[in-house]
């Protein structure tokens, strides 16, 4: 798996990357949401750089321009709630690409920090012969996205796979080196230490789907 990281250079990635942390700059939701979407928008045309393009010619009010757009067909697919701010930015770069989301969550079965991933909803498109953007905003232990991914394979083959996060730590994307296949791409705006005891990000940013939109019972 491939692996690309967007924070290594300074850039007004790293400005919006650090506002999200801010304790102070978190308590507006709004404000939140908005830096999400926006390194989402930041993450799109990064990415966008490795999609496939065809030659097309521009019809303009002086003249004809040769020129270049996106051949892939594309689906966008978040991992419900929290990657919604993120697939929202992808969307504004990527607007005529289709969409799905699936709701995965830790399960904790003996109400102790061990659990297990329940994937359940599903409204995706088809995949078959698609480049599919895998969104969510945090890699912690992998284990969630995994279980997305396995679980959108049981609907066709992608031609490509792109998995875009914003925070990820070392711990997570060993497990996906591990269990996903080699052709996979994983686009990480920045890189945190490590995991806790209660495999929560160090040192991250919190909940990212209570800060966008509000806490949970």
């Amino acid at each position: 798996m491939q692996v690309h990281y967007l924070s290594e250079a300074n850039s007004v990635l790293n400005h919006f990357l650090g506002q999200i942390r801010n304790v102070n700059v978190q308590k507006d939701s709004m404000r939140f949401r908005r830096n999400i979407e926006r390194i989402g928008e930041i993450m799109s045309y990064e990415l966008s750089k490795n999609l496939h393009y065809k030659d097309v010619e521009i019809q303009t009010p002086l003249g004809i321009k040769k020129t270049t757009e996106i051949q892939d067909d594309l689906v966008l697919c978040s991992i419900l709630r929290a990657g919604l701010p993120l697939h929202l930015g992808f969307l504004n770069y990527f607007d005529s690409a289709e969409n799905g989301f699936v709701s995965a969550y830790r399960h904790h079965y003996n109400n102790d920090d061990a659990f297990d991933i329940k994937v359940e909803y599903q409204a995706v498109p088809s995949i078959e012969n698609k480049n599919l953007l895998l969104i969510d905003p945090m890699l912690a232990t992998g284990q969630s996205m995994v279980a997305v991914f396995n679980k959108l394979m049981e609907k066709g083959t992608p031609k490509e796979v792109h998995i875009a996060v914003v925070i990820a730590v070392p711990e997570g994307i060993s497990y996906l080196q591990k269990h996903l296949p080699d052709y996979c791409h994983l686009w990480v705006a920045t890189l945190d230490e490590k995991l806790n005891e209660k495999n929560y990000i160090v040192p991250g940013l919190g909940d990212a789907g209570d800060l966008a939109y509000g806490n949970k019972l």
